[in-house]
């Protein structure tokens, strides 16, 4: 299956959450995946990593 590649907004949007919550996550969740920089001014997500993360989330059950 070929790896689409979204853009912060995208991604968050992807996963329901906002950019700032994305970026946050990137930076102090280890388990989330990271962000690829293509050049200065262009950063993408792996929809396939991101796939693969939300579905873990969904089967770790939630602390009470």
């Amino acid at each position: 299956m070929q790896s689409k590649s979204l853009r912060p907004a995208q991604a968050a949007a992807f996963l329901g959450i906002g950019r700032a919550t994305l970026w946050r996550w990137a930076k102090e969740r280890a388990d989330f995946p990271k962000p690829l920089r293509l050049s200065a001014r262009c950063t993408v997500f792996d929809q396939n990593q991101l796939t693969a993360w939300r579905d873990a989330q969904a089967a770790v059950p939630k602390a009470a």
